[in-house]
């Protein structure tokens, strides 16, 4: 009688086991090798950009590797006490160095970021470095009497910290100080966690309306026969068809003062000629504007869940003696909860993100975080700050993203 308890072997004598796993193992390399392009291009494209660009939110090596002698200086300097002249006489040296390089403007202006003013300092200094005789100290003072308060040199000594926090504390109102606490900034300086909670007021808002608005369409759409239906949805695809910036100028001529929304308004008697809506340049523009834009990504995920439900639950419902509101109610509106989720996510995660509408018809008081990002990296410059905010914005998103999944569950998401 034959042994049969040894391992069940392929035709080329290799056990059955191993032979599957080099077969999977070929299998999945295959896929890798055709996927690795675009994943590359991904990796290479967004992904290490994004991390290059949020990374300088908390690493500026600036000032340190232009101005070594006095960052060695300020580095045992307890930031309380009044300067020494060690510290002046690096100073000295690092700003003649500067002038020389042509870099005094870079290190003036990463100062000027930790203590206003101070980037007229260092330049006008810099200019006369190479005439100042020791005591150094007394020259800089007598130069210009700010080289002799404790804050000029605790920004300084911010300023020369590669790894540096003060970034992060200015997107959230915040002030390092250079003994390494944290206090609130001035009142008056306070504008950034007002403009997040405005953002996410206004995505709030505006994924609500979408809601509102887009759940009788798709409920429409999917309930109409398909020939009606496809083409009232190629009237909800329609606007793709425009550009983003045209369909945003054509509310700032439909809600200024002398616009058609107020025209009509006073046809029908709802305003007067003398007294017409402030419908743009603020919060209202900006909601109607984004509502308008986003709403058919509310529509889309909403009809394809609504497709897939069978019409034969709510007449089943009805048969059983369940008035119309109480079928849609208890039997059609849970199943359309997913497509509900998949919409809200969508939609509030694209609104938070918006600039270019909320810059042209939002005004002031319409204003989102996005376009204080766009401002400090196309116009201020302050790379440094706008990566800071992008952080932050990043990591709440991700955060309700993480709520969203603990409540509902990304599982009971669909898209159709």
């Amino acid at each position: 009688m034959s042994d049969t308890s040894g391992p069940i072997l392929a035709a080329d004598g290799t056990p059955l086991k191993k032979k599957l796993q080099q077969t999977l193992f070929r299998s999945r390399a295959r896929a890798f090798g055709l996927v690795f392009p675009l994943l590359a291009f991904i990796i290479i494209a967004f992904i290490l950009p994004i991390i290059l660009l949020l990374s300088q939110s908390v690493w500026d090596s600036r000032y340190a590797d232009l101005m070594p002698e006095s960052t060695k200086a300020v580095a045992g300097w307890d930031s309380s006490t009044p300067p020494t002249e060690e510290m002046a006489a690096a100073m000295v040296t690092d700003l003649v160095q500067a002038r020389e390089n042509k870099t005094i403007g870079k290190v003036a202006t990463r100062v000027n970021r930790e203590l206003s003013g101070t980037r007229s300092l260092f330049t006008k200094t810099a200019r006369s470095a190479a005439k100042l005789e020791a005591p150094y100290l007394g020259a800089l003072i007598d130069r210009d009497e700010d080289w002799g308060k404790i804050e000029t040199w605790a920004a300084i000594k911010v300023a020369a910290k590669k790894f540096n926090p003060s970034y992060l504390a200015s997107a959230v109102d915040m002030k390092y100080n250079a003994d390494g606490t944290f206090e609130r900034e001035d009142e008056g300086r306070r504008i950034h966690v007002k403009l997040f909670w405005r953002t996410l007021e206004i995505s709030f808002l505006v994924t609500v309306f979408t809601l509102l608005l887009g759940y009788p369409v798709a409920y429409l759409l999917s309930t109409l026969p398909v020939r009606t239906s496809n083409l009232l949805l190629i009237l909800v695809l329609l606007p793709f068809w425009t550009s983003l910036l045209v369909r945003t100028t054509a509310w700032i001529a439909m809600l200024q003062g002398q616009g058609v929304l107020n025209d009509l308004f006073v046809v029908f008697g709802i305003a007067t000629d003398e007294d017409r809506f402030s419908l743009i340049y603020n919060k209202t523009g900006t909601l109607i504007a984004m509502t308008h834009i986003l709403l058919p990504f509310m529509i889309l995920p909403l009809y394809s869940v609504m497709k897939t439900i069978p019409p034969s639950y709510v007449r089943a419902a009805k048969s059983m003696g369940a008035r119309p509101s109480t079928a849609f109610w208890r039997v059609y509106f849970p199943q359309s909860v997913p497509g509900i989720g998949a919409g809200a996510l969508l939609v509030f995660i694209l609104a938070i993100g918006y600039y270019i509408t909320p810059a042209l018809v939002g005004g002031q008081d319409g204003q989102m975080i996005s376009n204080i990002i766009d401002f400090h990296m196309r116009r201020s410059l302050n790379w440094n700050l706008a990566a800071a905010l992008g952080l932050v914005l990043l990591v709440f998103v991700l955060f309700l993203f993480w709520l969203y999944d603990r409540i509902v569950g990304i599982d009971n998401m669909k898209l159709g």
